[in-house]
């Protein structure tokens, strides 16, 4: 096993489309995604008295969750698609850190706001707390290594994606 096997970071605003993104990209490429939001949902589900906040405990220990599942996977060799609404100064650290297993490819997405607020409008999700965010917040991952822009706002080529992916 000579070739290292590839992290493919989704990032972008919520409501840029990542999770969709990031799921149609790993069957397509045949890989697992993982999702820090479904981590999370799956975290505090069956928790009958969670009330979500942007910075709440398990917060953080999805956070850990998240970057342990790709260390493991990493690990055994295997190409992973990790999404999650990347914020340089919080998830750069944990990224830099899996680098030396993998080859890094960054997908941005990004999408109109209003697109996006309308996105996190017709969310049903537990864990979240959509709509205390505001979009132009956002501070996209900061790392040196090859970047692929997706606009999601109208679709995309999901190939071209694919293709840088595998280039």
């Amino acid at each position: 096993m000579g070739r290292l096997p590839t992290l493919v970071v989704v990032s972008g605003p919520p409501g840029a489309g990542k999770t969709t993104l990031a799921h149609a990209l790993a069957t397509a490429v045949g890989c697992p995604a993982i999702c820090r939001d479904e981590i999370k949902e799956g975290m505090v589900h069956g928790v009958d008295d969670y009330v979500p906040a942007l910075a709440d405990e398990s917060a953080f220990r999805t956070l850990e969750t998240f970057f342990g599942v790709l260390r493991l996977l990493l690990s055994a060799g295997v190409t992973v698609v990790a999404e999650a609404a990347f914020q340089d100064r919080l998830w750069r650290p944990g990224l830099e850190q899996l680098a030396p297993l993998a080859r890094v490819k960054v997908v941005q997405c990004q999408v109109e706001p209003d697109i996006a607020r309308r996105r996190m409008g017709e969310r049903r999700r537990a864990a979240h707390a959509d709509g205390q965010w505001v979009v132009r917040e956002f501070e996209r991952v900061a790392l040196d290594v090859p970047e692929f822009w997706v606009d999601t706002t109208d679709g995309y080529e999901l190939d071209a994606v694919v293709a840088f992916v595998n280039g």
